[in-house]
């Protein structure tokens, strides 16, 4: 990538994290909220390690407060306790499938930090399966 492509695309992230990136906050939270739910235990630490992951992310710490991220992620909880739910968790999710892959492995790192509070079990596995094809992103590797 030229040095003039990466400016434009650094200054475009900027505008984007200003202006609140509801695409990218909707991935981020249906993400974890369908790994928080995969094992039917909805946990205090995984809530916590979802909302300190995405307050981690520049995108989102600069265009939302922790409140708003935490009533998105609780939105994201609830539609992920139906299968239909989980189903539109997953489409908010491959929303952002033509994004740079930088954010497409940043949503799913979120998952995945979530999903390793006490070891990633089988059935957060596959939800984490499920969320990298969404997103197009090598799980394995992402893993490492």
């Amino acid at each position: 990538m030229s040095i003039f492509q990466d400016a434009i695309l650094r200054f475009g992230r900027t505008i984007m994290s200003y202006a609140g990136d509801a695409v990218f906050l909707q991935a981020a939270v249906s993400a974890a909220a369908n790994v928080i739910i995969a094992d039917g235990d909805v946990a205090e630490e995984e809530i916590e390690s979802a909302i300190t992951g995405m307050r981690a992310n520049p995108i989102l710490e600069k265009s939302y407060d922790t409140l708003r991220i935490e009533q998105e992620l609780y939105e994201g909880i609830a539609r992920a306790k139906t299968r239909a739910g989980r189903i539109e968790n997953l489409r908010l999710v491959q929303a952002i499938v033509e994004r740079p892959v930088d954010q497409r492995q940043d949503v799913f790192l979120i998952a995945a930090d979530v999903a390793d509070f006490g070891g990633i079990s089988d059935v957060e596995h596959k939800a984490l399966d499920e969320i990298a094809a969404s997103l197009q992103v090598d799980k394995a590797t992402l893993l490492r």
